[in-house]
């Protein structure tokens, strides 16, 4: 390689990264300053509610078990299907949560163990443990159901950003009657949050920059990633 070649390409790679060090200053810097706006819950919020009502009492309660138990998602998501579940008495629950390689049914045991503790009768709970992923979940329980699909009303409790797609996901292998439960995270007390200035809890005061920037960044984190697996669903046909 001769030095003139050599020079223009290192002028090349040097222009490179310069134009991706100033792309990825910009995209942070738009990052942060979302950070300190309401969009990120928004965006969130709306993953979580849109479209996921239901016009009837469900008879099946689809459980989706995330990453299992004891995991954060897994036991809040627990715990909203047992309030599903005490509020619509004559429905079934239907618990998906894929095979282990070593545990078998453990992680579904677990979370029909919690259901249990919290009141649902054990023989309303099913286990649909053959999908490994939404779509694969959503056929197995379609096939659980047979030709009843079309009649069956479900409700889905899940994590807010991954209510939109599941419902989709369900309504796309046949179901008609879909709605959802995001399993919303409690927050602080709203009144003691607004009253920020004569709060006395430590853990509202300077709430916009040690409290909600970093809940944002990670509200960002969380959309963008489930906004990649709503287009790959859409490229392959699932939603």
């Amino acid at each position: 390689m001769n030095k003139e070649l050599f020079n223009k390409i290192k002028r090349l790679f040097i222009i490179v990264c310069r134009w991706f060090l100033l792309s990825l200053g910009i995209i942070s810097f738009i990052i942060i300053v979302l950070s300190f706006t309401d969009l990120p819950y928004n965006a969130y919020h709306w993953l979580g509610t849109s479209n996921s009502s239901l016009n009837k009492n469900p008879d099946m309660i689809v459980l989706l078990g995330g990453s299992g138990m004891p995991s954060p998602d897994g036991l809040i998501r627990t715990y909203y299907t047992a309030e599903a579940a005490n509020k619509y008495r004559t429905a079934e629950v239907i618990i998906a949560h894929p095979y282990g390689e070593n545990d078998s049914l453990l992680q579904l045991k677990l979370m029909a163990h919690e259901l249990i503790n919290k009141g649902i009768d054990s023989s309303r709970i099913k286990f649909a443990p053959l999908g490994f992923n939404t779509r694969s979940q959503a056929i197995n329980i379609s096939e659980m159901c047979g030709g009843d699909k079309n009649k069956v009303s479900l409700l889905i409790v899940t994590s807010p950003e991954h209510m939109y797609r599941s419902i989709n996901v369900f309504k796309k292998v046949g179901f008609v009657n879909v709605g959802g439960m995001p399993a919303f995270e409690i927050p602080i007390d709203e009144e003691r949050v607004k009253d920020k200035q004569n709060a006395k809890d430590t853990r509202v005061k300077n709430l916009d920059l040690r409290y909600n920037m970093w809940s944002y960044l990670n509200y960002e984190l969380i959309v963008m990633r489930e906004y990649c697996a709503i287009t790959y669903y859409k490229i392959k046909g699932w939603i």
